[in-house]
């Protein structure tokens, strides 16, 4: 049984997308009777999120607009929060858990879209076609084989095989490559790919090295002054995971010096806010390098897909509870309980919330059809389904109950 609708009305449930999101994630709500969905194109600063925020339920962001815990302050009605991108690390998850947020994000929606551009950036590196185009566009005729080489039979190391690291890899060997991959935790390789025993081991054996790592402690400046000493001579690195993870003036000095043959990168340790804003960096104007701002997921493809995904993870969690996915409140996956009303309790972890819900509820002969209960080390999170003759009570009671961060009648 799909519920008809909210308990709370739909036309004053106040949805807001910013970063010109896909119009799928638009079209999600609408067709599901929000009326009050809003799309703005660019970022928000804390100062306009502070004046915008108080009274949206559910939240759109990518990559450029930053949730601080000062923002979650004055969210006063935020239920959920979409990152319409891969990453999150642009939302504070420790406000949001404390506020019983629940925070989403697409983490496969762009993996073809980045892989397919990281082996089109090598195949363009390896034949030297960044150098080549500019004389032609320059006037200069250069047909000269000389430094340009074919992928095939050339090693991929691949240092990160997650998602967008394990397609890459599949692409690659398709192409005739052989793949070597470095991860700190242990991976099933896919097809002939092998498991560097280090990174050390795979920068020795590659010939175009590509990056797939997430933003840590542990990741940034990655590759430096010294493991550019282990690169083959003449290789390819490419960048299309985070900004942070690569040294550039040192990688600059390496391209410069004739150690390292080109590089592609697409991340940038500081980025503009704006498109038209004024970019730099140490690898412009230097031989055989791509340079892109931050596009490689930035298809049409990918981005109908993100807008798809997270608007119904959000959508989901709006009207049935469900939290699969969530970096925030823990994950359930719920049925729907026919001939009820669902409450959802989001509550600081700690012993005796369960006990003290289930005999308040009791104590009234409060009826319940089904619960689930779900935590993590900092919340959890319990849906009851009860009697719809006292659902009313049923929410009141819970709302009174200690450690409690947030209750909601679903339907």
């Amino acid at each position: 049984m799909e519920p008809a609708k909210t308990s709370y009305p739909k036309e004053k449930i106040r949805i807001l997308f910013l970063e010109n999101i896909s119009d799928a994630a638009v079209k999600n709500f609408s067709k599901h009777g929000y009326v009050q969905v809003e799309k703005i194109a660019r970022a928000l600063s804390e100062e306009e999120l502070l004046k915008e925020i108080r009274d949206v339920h559910i939240l759109g962001i990518r990559s450029k607009t930053h949730i601080s815990p000062k923002v979650f302050e004055s969210a006063r009605k935020l239920q959920a929060i979409g990152c319409f991108c891969i990453g999150v690390n642009q939302v504070d998850l420790s406000s949001a858990t404390k506020h019983g947020v629940v925070v989403f994000n697409a983490p496969y929606s762009n993996t073809r879209s980045v892989a397919e551009l990281v082996i089109g950036a090598a195949i363009m590196l390896i034949r030297r076609i960044p150098d080549k185009n500019r004389s032609a566009h320059e006037g200069l005729w250069i047909k000269d084989s000389k430094g340009s080489y074919e992928l095939r039979g050339k090693t991929l190391g691949i240092i990160g095989y997650g998602n967008i690291g394990s397609q890459v890899s599949v692409l690659a060997e398709a192409l005739g490559m052989k793949v070597v991959f470095y991860d700190v935790e242990t991976k099933l390789p896919l097809g002939n790919a092998e498991d560097a025993k280090s990174l050390k081991d795979l920068l020795k054996k590659a010939d175009v090295v590509t990056l797939h790592v997430p933003e840590t402690p542990q990741t940034n400046n990655l590759i430096n002054k010294n493991n550019l000493k282990f690169f083959k001579k003449n290789s390819i690195l490419i960048n299309y995971a985070r900004g942070e993870v690569v040294d550039l003036d040192a990688l600059r000095n390496a391209i410069t010096e004739g150690d390292v043959g080109g590089a592609a990168i697409d991340v940038y340790p500081s980025e503009p806010e704006k498109n038209g804003d004024r970019f730099q960096s140490p690898l412009q104007n230097i031989s055989n390098v791509i340079l892109t701002p931050h596009i490689g997921g930035s298809t049409e493809e990918a981005q109908q897909n993100i807008g798809e995904d997270v608007s119904i993870k959000l959508f989901n969690y709006l009207e049935k509870g469900i939290t699969n996915g969530s970096h925030t409140v823990p994950a359930l996956s719920l049925p729907p309980q026919e001939g009820a009303h669902r409450i959802l309790h989001i509550h600081n972890n700690v012993p005796g919330v369960l006990s003290e819900i289930n005999t308040q509820l009791s104590k009234h002969n409060i009826n319940i059809l089904a619960q689930y209960l779900k935590t993590n080390d900092e919340i959890g999170y319990v849906v009851l389904d009860v009697d719809k003759k006292i659902s009313g009570q049923a929410f009141q009671l819970l709302k009174g109950v200690k450690q409690t961060i947030k209750v909601r009648l679903l339907y």
